[in-house]
């Protein structure tokens, strides 16, 4: 009985290991990573006129594509709306989802999903116009709030006036764009969204300077990526793709030194550009795998500074998306 279970369990874990190894082998047939991405958000994933997408999430399958095809450029971004997004995944039109998306208990429960990290703590606020003299969310009793349906923003919406007792007209949208476009008419008195999407959209209504974005966060929105379930090895490998980026800003490789770190002694760097171990050939790439992704795309620091950061249009802090090391909760585990 004991040789039956033990030969039972060979088989099942072929079986997995099987199983396990579809999304990175359609990747790598197809010579293209397909990703889903928000398409209009300022920072996070939108096309410029030329077609060329940038973004925080943007970088992010830029990073799995520099890992797997070795060129961040072999990336097919497939624009989702909110409502599309969870379909598109589930039915494998698109092998990652990374679209400014909040990891929730249903949604990594109920969906078929894995959300593979966060790679942008956020929280949800509201933008209203100066004339309004309004400066705090508490003020804002008997307000029509324009908000895109189908979200968690759409839900914390409700429970943040319930919880406070004031009167709420909602005033849905089935996309952000239309929720601005209402908004910067005059159809609601204030917006709500992510404090990120805030910075992005004020720039996209007619006289940005009129509007202001109050204190008040109203919700934790730890946005990342996710994958589908059942796929155990590619949930790996864009797991720790996230977590290489983080890995290299807090071991200080960039795209400025990573020649030095190539030459490095130090047992960790050593173990994070593949001279030391065979920690990428267990994820089923190559052992210059992370060094692909700093080479390509840079660490964590360096896409957030440029997309969202000071060094941005938006000129977000960083804020809780720090390092851990810097005062933020930023924290990958370790290669080794």
């Amino acid at each position: 009985m004991k040789r039956f279970t033990t030969i039972l369990a060979l088989l099942l874990a072929v079986v997995a290991q099987s199983a396990s190894a579809q999304t990175l082998k359609a990747v790598k047939d197809r010579g293209m990573l397909n990703c889903g991405a928000n398409g209009s958000l300022a920072g996070f994933g939108l096309p410029d006129a030329q077609g060329k997408w940038t973004g925080l999430d943007v970088d992010f399958c830029r990073a799995i594509a520099a890992a797997v095809l070795n060129d961040a450029e072999k990336v097919k971004y497939v624009p989702l709306s909110a409502k599309d997004r969870f379909t598109a995944l589930q039915s494998g039109e698109v092998d990652v989802l990374a679209r400014n998306t909040t990891w929730t208990s249903s949604r990594d429960t109920s969906l078929g999903l894995n959300f593979t990290g966060v790679n942008y703590y956020d929280g949800q606020g509201f933008m209203v116009r100066k004339s309004l003299k309004v400066n705090s969310a508490l003020e804002l009793n008997g307000a029509s709030v324009c908000v895109q349906q189908g979200t968690t923003t759409e839900l914390n919406l409700a429970d943040y006036f319930g919880a406070n007792k004031m009167q709420l007209k909602t005033v849905t949208f089935a996309s952000s764009n239309e929720a601005v476009k209402a908004y910067d008419a005059g159809r609601c008195d204030a917006y709500t969204t992510d404090a990120s999407a805030l910075y992005a959209e004020r720039l996209r209504v007619a006289t940005p300077d009129d509007h202001i974005i109050l204190p008040e966060i109203i919700s934790k929105e730890p946005l990342g990526p996710a994958v589908r379930h059942g796929d155990d090895q590619w949930f790996d490998i864009v797991k720790w793709t996230l977590f290489a980026m983080m890995n290299a800003e807090e071991l200080n490789i960039s795209t400025k030194n990573l020649d030095e770190a190539l030459k490095s002694t130090n047992p960790e760097i050593k173990r994070f550009v593949g001279t030391e171990g065979n920690f990428g050939e267990q994820l089923g790439l190559t052992k210059e795998w992370a060094v692909r992704i700093v080479k390509q795309v840079g660490n964590y620091g360096e896409s957030f500074e440029r997309n969202v950061g000071l060094g941005s249009p938006l000129k977000i802090e960083r804020g809780l998306n720090k390092l851990w090391t810097k005062g933020g909760i930023q924290y990958a585990p370790p290669i080794r």
